[in-house]
């Protein structure tokens, strides 16, 4: 699904209340249905203005600069999508639109996140409110798995972009159905099931590549991958059935 040109927060002002300030960040969901929190329309890219290791592969923490008026009635314990991940911001500087966010072991281990480094760009998305118009597709922040691009296409006017992943994640991506890809919400064009890993590519217009950061990316890049939901729970729901009657998904 392409990206909508809604880059302006005062046609997108959103005001989330304050969530659950004992949870630091969102990684590797499970299969049932999540509420709603983004919808894949990235709004921007923010970048990394300090690193702060606390103890390696276990904890750290980033602050972030994101764009003029991007942090207006951002409150801390609310939810910012950071390439795709649910993280809690923990300390706010709305003069100088700027966040701290906490990352502990699960989301270094689960996403991309960990490889950030001071300079880096990240996508971002503010969490949609009830009313909000979904544009992409429910995305809950929680990232399954880290895909790698193997292959880069462009031409003038588009761009392909062909990735792999884990086979227990390619299951659930299906051709011209939804995937989020480091936040964004693309539609899937081809698939391949391959023996040891899977592999699907999204096509890009210079829209996408404008607001976002998936335009300067190239081969061997890790990006972060949140399987539609709602995919997911028509697959692990099919998959049972059959395990009910002794038969497996591939056979079909």
């Amino acid at each position: 699904m392409s990206l909508s040109s809604q880059t302006s927060f005062s046609r997108r002002s959103r005001t989330p209340a304050p969530r659950n300030r004992n949870r630091s960040s969102h990684a590797r969901g499970s299969s049932r249905l999540t509420t709603c929190v983004f919808t894949g329309i990235v709004q921007g890219k923010t970048s990394v203005i300090s690193k702060d290791v606390i103890k390696e592969n276990e904890a750290m923490a980033f602050r972030m600069q994101f764009p003029k008026g991007a942090t207006e009635n951002l409150q801390v314990g609310a939810s910012v999508a950071i390439n795709g991940t649910c993280l809690t911001a923990v300390e706010i500087d709305q003069e100088n639109d700027t966040a701290r966010f906490d990352l502990i072991i699960e989301t270094l281990r689960a996403t991309n996140l960990g490889k950030l480094d001071v300079g880096s760009e990240a996508n971002f998305e503010r969490a949609a409110r009830i009313g909000d118009e979904i544009g992409g597709h429910n995305v809950s922040g929680h990232v399954n798995c880290v895909a790698q691009l193997e292959s880069v296409e462009a031409t003038d006017e588009n761009r392909r972009l062909l990735f792999s992943l884990p086979k227990d994640v390619g299951r659930y991506v299906f051709a011209k159905g939804f995937v989020a890809v480091d936040g964004c919400s693309l539609t899937v064009g081809e698939v391949e099931r391959g023996d040891e890993r899977d592999s699907f590519s999204v096509y890009l217009i210079p829209e996408t590549l404008r607001v976002t950061t998936l335009g300067g990316y190239t081969p061997g890049d890790a990006v972060n991958i949140e399987a539609d939901a709602s995919t997911v729970a028509v697959v692990e729901t099919v998959a049972r059935v059959l395990a009910e009657k002794n038969l497996e998904l591939s056979s079909l």
